[in-house]
């Protein structure tokens, strides 16, 4: 699944750690999760985008 978190990311100036830390996940989670090394569960996907206020897919592309 590939995904634009870094890009959401980077429009609100934010660095990896402040956005694991406001998620409650690693920093180490968000860096895989933006270089399409893992796809996060549905209830961190959505705290991705409620965090954003986006739809689910405005950040992530199912793709078979």
């Amino acid at each position: 699944m590939k995904n634009k978190l870094k890009v959401y990311r980077a429009m609100c100036e934010m660095t990896q750690e402040k956005l694991g830390k406001e998620l409650g996940v690693t920093r180490q989670t968000i860096i895989a999760i933006e270089k399409d090394k893992y796809d996060p569960s549905l209830v961190l996907a959505f705290k991705i985008a409620n965090f954003f206020k986006v739809q689910i897919e405005d950040i992530f592309i199912y793709t078979e």
